[in-house]
């Protein structure tokens, strides 16, 4: 930070930190919908592998209202000290954008981590993620983490708690399939708001599915019923994508693709020639599948991946989490697989787990995410 750029936003506060990338159980539940309050499960993803980074560069300009009467309020001694101060905000992910992955979720997620930091907030800091983003709220926490719709008109109490830490679960895997990584037609809040609207479908959904399905849920989670998690990821799901096509108009092109069908068909040929949910899959708004499965399957399945979906190179096609031996598969099991192979379809795989929420890494360092003319890399 030695250049004349650097010193014209030179900060007296540097913090760093991460924030981890989550998918949810998805459910675009009605209620205010200005508001845009749901009620969903979500599973965060390890470190491993996938990370937001984000620095949080404090100057002597304004700070924002919201963060300003939390400060004024909690602590009116940091207030004093920061008052006339604003914000430079520089952030980082290593996984896509804008792709259907819950990349503004970590990033929402983050900020709000670091600006609590900050400003010594003490406030529970779910609902003050959620003015960013909807779904950052969920990412505030680590584990299995619930998002309650509330009742309160103005959202305050629709909020999201963790129901179980990362380690509750230490057999469950996440395997990510990046189909496809570049931005989508239609972003999750435009197809959220055309379907709260217009989609009878997610109406019912509402009313007769959603209250026991999260009942469901949550008990499966807690008594580690993979089966029944496995069910209810697979339903919650396919009902989501049949919500985007009952929108009014639909929701074009679908978020799913010719391979996330193909990556439906080969998990469920998989669980049927296994005769039990080995594995489970789930897509949010795009076209990139998010595997559910168990340690003990992981290598059989990464295997099936790399047969049905061969990449041109193997190298760096598995990112994350090593996955150690990939078996040789039977001819039997390739046989009731009933596919062919459609090479370069997936770009490459994320090997993760369940992880932590946000952190901090450093504070008051000399790293940075901004190129000498105060500007992001």
């Amino acid at each position: 930070m030695q250049s004349a750029a650097r010193g014209l936003y030179e900060p007296y506060h540097c913090f760093h930190c991460y924030a981890l990338i989550e998918t949810t159980v998805a459910t675009w539940k009605s209620g205010n919908s200005q508001l845009q309050m749901h009620q969903e499960f979500k599973t965060v993803f390890s470190e491993v592998g996938i990370e937001m980074y984000t620095m949080l560069y404090v100057y002597k300009v304004a700070v924002a209202n919201r963060v300003r009467d939390k400060c004024q309020l909690e602590s009116p001694q940091r207030w004093q000290e920061l008052k006339d101060c604003h914000l430079h905000i520089a952030s980082k992910n290593n996984f896509p954008t804008a792709a259907g992955l819950a990349s503004s979720a970590s990033g929402h997620a983050c900020l709000v981590f670091l600006l609590s930091k900050l400003f010594h907030l003490k406030c529970e800091l779910s609902g003050l993620a959620r003015q960013g983003s909807g779904s950052a709220c969920r990412s505030i926490y680590g584990g299995f983490v619930v998002w309650s719709k509330g009742e309160h008109e103005d959202g305050t109490d629709s909020i999201a708690k963790q129901i179980m830490p990362s380690e509750h679960w230490p057999s469950l895997r996440i395997l990510i399939l990046v189909v496809n990584d570049q931005k989508k037609s239609t972003s999750s809040t435009e197809g959220m708001k055309r379907s709260v609207q217009t989609s009878e479908l997610l109406q019912l959904r509402a009313t007769y599915c959603v209250p026991q399905r999260m009942k469901n849920m949550e008990e499966a989670i807690i008594h580690k019923d993979f089966e029944t998690f496995a069910e209810l990821t697979m339903k919650e799901s396919n009902q989501f994508h049949a919500v985007c096509q009952d929108t009014y108009p639909p929701i074009e092109p679908p978020y799913l693709s010719t391979t996330s069908h193909s990556i439906i068909q080969l998990v469920t040929a998989y669980n049927q020639y296994h005769k039990n949910t080995k594995v489970a899959y789930t897509f949010d708004a795009g076209p990139n599948a998010v595997l559910f499965l168990q340690e003990k399957d992981v290598s059989e399945m990464a295997a099936l991946i790399q047969h049905f979906f061969p990449p041109l190179d193997t190298k760096g096609f598995i990112k994350g989490i090593p996955i150690q031996e990939i078996p040789k598969l039977s001819k039997d099991l390739l046989e009731s697989m009933a596919m062919y192979p459609v090479p370069s379809s997936i770009k490459y795989i994320i090997s993760t787990k369940v992880g932590n929420g946000p952190s901090m890494i450093a504070m008051d360092s000399d790293e940075h995410l901004l190129n000498e003319d105060g500007l992001p890399h």
